[in-house]
């Protein structure tokens, strides 16, 4: 079980280290648009991203990961 938490965790870092490399000023323009939306908006959006996260993991689950 920690081993699976670490590996999510070291693959969510990747992740988010590729994109900070390879595309900084892609990140500011998103942070940018992020504060334009309101507040019920941003919190709509992470729980989408919750939801969809925990969908991903519950079908890998499902495949045998």
């Amino acid at each position: 079980m920690i081993g699976t938490a670490l590996l999510a965790i070291g693959l969510v870092l990747i992740i988010e280290g590729l994109v900070y490399a390879l595309a900084p000023s892609l990140v500011e323009q998103l942070l940018e648009a992020l504060r334009a939306l309101p507040e019920g908006q941003r919190r709509t959006l992470g729980l989408a991203a919750i939801a969809f996260g925990v969908a991903l993991v519950w079908l890998a689950k499902a495949l045998g990961a």
